[in-house]
């Protein structure tokens, strides 16, 4: 007998209750009735939104909902789902009726931009809570009582739970579940979705970026495009200073007031975006990674590559690498060639 219909004997099912916002993304809605919807688990899902009957997605078609926000006040847990129009305040009735389930002891959990209707309804305020990144500026300055951290995939302050965006949705239910009924049960439903049970790292990883760190188009230009050049060698400020032709807390201060960032910072950030590109690109092993990018010992390299990134280089490879067989990759060539 499997872990998962072991628990189907459980006399009082958990309710979960999904809430449903106008304009919401039908895969978000849909998590977690995958991953908490087996009859053995015992749950009972209700589908809410403000009013019942169908609510608009997203996409342009409907669902139907059975349930309004009275729901919520049976639930023992309420997941918010993702939305387009999470940038509006949610009406007065939504955020009564979310307070009020979180006042009666329900966890709450959003997905992506449903952590806009908790930060909106006071649930955040203290707390660390995240977004999809790309949205967590925009609940950073609209509530700055949250502590916002677009780093993590989910982030669990109790009875409070917050998620990235889209497949961390995913991550986030697995979690619930886990706390639940245990990793095995937990393993069992992943198995059963084709999901990993835990992924590594966080959002960092999947952070859209420009095509390398920020140059400046001023009078220290040239000498960015001279470091992207010599990433294998270990390059200090006065290096730089150097090369500008400039004293050292002279050069320093140009660089800052150019790009926003000091000259090692930046130098930094090229050594990782540049490890990235090969990450993905090549076939190159990550001893040789760490040597082209001037990171130093392997080790090194790792420990500052999981810092930037939340992930270790080869998980990163094995998530990012291109479809196909990897480039032909000369060590001859230098960094700025290989970029």
């Amino acid at each position: 007998m499997s872990h998962a219909s072991m628990l189907s004997k459980q006399k009082k099912p958990h309710r979960i209750a999904v809430l449903v916002m106008e304009h919401a993304l039908p895969v978000e809605v849909s998590m977690p009735f995958l991953v908490f919807g087996a009859p053995a688990l015992g749950y009972e899902l209700m589908l809410c939104a403000e009013t019942p009957g169908p609510v608009e997605t997203d996409h342009g078609w409907s669902v139907t909902v059975q349930h309004g926000l009275d729901a919520l006040a049976t639930a023992d847990t309420v997941i918010v789902t993702a939305f387009r129009g999470f940038l509006d305040t949610p009406s007065r009735d939504v955020l009564a009726k979310m307070k009020s389930a979180h006042d009666s002891g329900a966890r709450i959990a959003s997905i992506c931009t449903g952590a806009f209707v908790l930060a909106a309804a006071g649930l955040l305020d203290g707390r660390r809570a995240t977004t999809h990144w790309q949205f967590a500026a925009d609940l950073a300055r609209m509530y700055p009582a949250v502590r916002v951290d677009p780093t993590p995939l989910y982030i669990d302050e109790g009875n409070i739970i917050t998620s990235a965006g889209v497949v961390s949705g995913i991550d986030l239910c697995l979690h619930l579940l886990r706390d639940d009924r245990g990793a095995a049960v937990a393993n069992e439903i992943a198995s059963t979705i084709v999901a990993s049970p835990h992924r590594d790292g966080g959002q960092a990883q999947f952070i859209r970026r420009p095509d390398g760190p920020p140059r400046s188009a001023g009078g220290v230009g040239a000498t960015q495009d001279w470091a992207l050049a010599h990433l294998d060698q270990p390059l200090t400020v006065k290096d730089f200073a150097s090369h500008a032709g400039v004293p050292v807390r002279t050069f320093e201060r140009r660089f800052a007031a150019e790009n926003g960032v000091s000259p090692i910072k930046w130098l930094n950030a090229a050594r990782i975006d540049h490890a990235r590109k090969l990450l993905e690109t090549t076939d190159v092993s990550i001893d040789d990674v760490s040597r082209v990018c001037g990171l130093g010992t392997p080790a090194n390299f790792r420990q500052h590559f999981r810092r930037a990134t939340g992930t270790s280089p080869s998980e990163y490879r094995h998530t990012f690498a291109s479809v196909g067989s990897p480039r032909e990759w000369s060590r001859t060539h230098s960094p700025a060639i290989s970029v």
